[in-house]
């Protein structure tokens, strides 16, 4: 039985292998020969070489070296080629200060892409360097150290990412291993430094952007328990056992992980560290085995619905969960929501928690109570509230649902209480034909400068995907509980000349920018939100405030609306 489910690991894998290959130009006489991006040496619909696509080395080298079950690729004389072509067309689209690029040409991206190619393509050199060609080796030892003492010198766009600080460890950390040179250790203890500037030692988490994310919380347990297979460091074991506690939080009653909660709202899991831990940390073993069991029963993202810029991460990941697969112990440690019951909030996150006898309740305050609750016997999810949002007549979109520092927080014996004012959400911006050319002028006019790069990718990120706008509709999400009955109130007042075209409290809701994210799952299906009808939004907007209640009682909800013109004690 546990070896047929480690099993799921090799054939989600191995089920895209023809997908990397198909991406990737293997004609030997093109001069696109290795490049994995297909809509740029195919498709034409590029104008540039994404360069974190030639991560897909890294599977590629893995399946040549191990005999998985069922690896008809092991071996293969092509599969070999392929690889050794990938990692070369990898050295050939490096800039000269040992960067490369990801969303449009003159990036210089410090951590994505820099270095995550440059631990893939050292994994990858390292499983096949006795067959490379000595001129090609040369010149991948070569970019590989160019690409390190580029990471080394640290990041200055901005890139406020505890996994991306973390993956920087580790790609810096194998490149000396590799290449043996005292200044890339130097670069690597520096790097960990500041990773830990971005732990909160006291929690157990680590930040991303403005708060946790529990799929990116994986992925730097990922990232860590590769340097802890070759640096047993007490000190990076101490965050990986805080991590992965925190992590276990997220694992749910009905089997998924993470998502909405998250600062980022990815819904990933990367099982790798995990795997890694199963005999140190126990329960890491357990997550690690509930989450197997979840891809098993496609209720985690698996490969096949992942975006082609994004599989090439998934596949060598889940091929290094296989190898590093331990058999688990005939009792695993319970998970949070197996435990006796409990509550418990984490002031910094916070992050409010609460196991009954019969439900697990987890909300995320700082997104303005996002909330899930689950019947743990049923596993069935109940409540997947993500806050307000809507269209404003002005034409703007906002939404309660956004990490906004001035919300204010109360907690008491009863539950919680979250105020703030409501955010414009800025993502919905796409690119036009005009503002395409003006941007492509201005890389092709200034982004021969590093610091240009920087500076532009910087103010990028600040207005896609951090920066707040508010506006003057403000929101009170309270949440109160009883011995089987949940409350959740939201009251809405507009105190400004905004008024609302449509409005939905409730469903899943993604608000933020973030490319591994908005993948579907089947739970989607299980919940709804509530649309202000026609007649209620003309009476909201004329009234300037509303209250909604929802009340969860044996596992039904029962709604209410009230609609009353605003007053000074709606405000406090």
């Amino acid at each position: 039985m546990i070896n047929k489910l480690r099993n799921i690991y090799t054939k989600k894998a191995l089920s895209q292998i023809p997908r990397l290959l198909g991406n990737q130009d293997r004609n030997q006489f093109s001069q696109t020969y290795g490049c994995f991006h297909r809509d740029y040496w195919l498709d034409k619909t590029s104008d540039f070489p994404d360069a974190v696509r030639q991560f897909g080395v890294h599977a590629l080298a893995l399946v040549y070296k191990y005999n998985f079950p069922g690896n008809i690729y092991y071996r293969q004389t092509k599969i070999k080629e392929w690889t050794i072509a990938g990692l070369n067309f990898w050295t050939r689209i490096q800039h000269r200060d040992g960067s490369f690029d990801e969303f449009y040409p003159y990036e210089r991206g410090w951590v994505g892409p820099t270095a995550f190619t440059l631990f893939t393509s050292i994994e990858a050199y390292n499983l096949v360097k006795d067959e490379i060609p000595n001129e090609v080796a040369e010149r991948i030892l070569a970019a590989i150290r160019r690409a390190a003492y580029f990471v080394s010198k640290g990041e200055s766009e901005e890139d406020h990412l505890a996994n991306h600080h973390a993956m920087a460890c580790l790609a810096v950390w194998k490149a000396y291993k590799l290449l043996g040179d005292s200044y890339l250790l130097t670069g690597y203890k520096q790097l960990w430094k500041i990773f830990l500037s971005y732990h909160n030692n006291e929690e157990g988490w680590s930040r991303e952007y403005d708060g946790v994310d529990p799929g990116y919380l994986s992925a730097t347990i990922s990232f860590l328990s590769k340097i802890y297979q070759g640096n047993r460091d007490p000190e990076i074991l101490n965050v990986l056992r805080q991590s992965v506690e925190f992590c276990s939080y997220f694992v749910y009653p009905n089997g998924f992980y993470g998502g909405s909660l998250g600062s980022r709202n990815t819904l990933h899991f990367y099982p790798h560290g995990f795997e890694i831990l199963a005999r140190e940390i126990p329960l890491a073993a357990t997550v690690a085995e509930k989450m197997l069991k979840a891809l098993s029963d496609d209720k985690l993202v698996p490969p096949e619905i992942i975006s082609d810029r994004y599989v090439f991460y998934r596949v060598p990941e889940y091929l290094q969960a296989y190898l590093d697969y331990k058999p688990r112990p005939n009792k695993l440690q319970p998970l949070p929501y197996e435990r006796e019951t409990f509550n418990i909030y984490f002031p910094q996150a916070h992050i409010f928690i609460l196991n009954k006898q019969k439900h697990y309740l987890i909300a995320n305050l700082a997104k303005g109570g996002v909330l899930k609750i689950f019947n743990k016997k049923s596993g069935k999810l109940l409540l997947n509230d993500c806050g307000l949002i809507g269209k404003l007549k002005s034409g703007h979109v906002v939404t309660s649902q956004w990490l906004d520092p001035n919300y204010k927080f109360t907690i008491d014996d009863n539950g919680w209480k979250v105020q703030g004012q409501m955010n414009i959400v800025p993502s919905n911006k796409v690119f036009t034909l005009f503002k395409n050319l003006l941007f492509r002028t201005v890389l092709l006019l200034c982004g021969w400068s590093p610091y240009f790069s920087h500076l532009l990718k910087a103010n990028i990120r600040r207005l896609l995907i951090i920066k707040g706008r508010r506006v003057p509709i403000n929101f009170q999400r309270q949440f109160q509980y009883g011995n089987q009955t949940f409350t959740l109130k939201d009251k809405i007042y507009i105190d400004g000349k905004e008024r609302f075209a449509n409005l939905l409290i409730g469903d899943e809701l993604f608000v933020r920018y973030v490319p591994q994210s908005r993948y579907f799952q089947s739970q989607e299906l299980e919940i709804y939100g509530h649309y202000l009808q026609n007649q209620e939004i003309h009476r909201f907007n004329n009234c300037r405030t509303l209250e909604f209640q929802q009340i969860i009682d044996s596992d039904k909800i029962r709604i209410s609306k009230n609609f009353h013109n605003i007053s000074s004690q709606d405000k406090n």
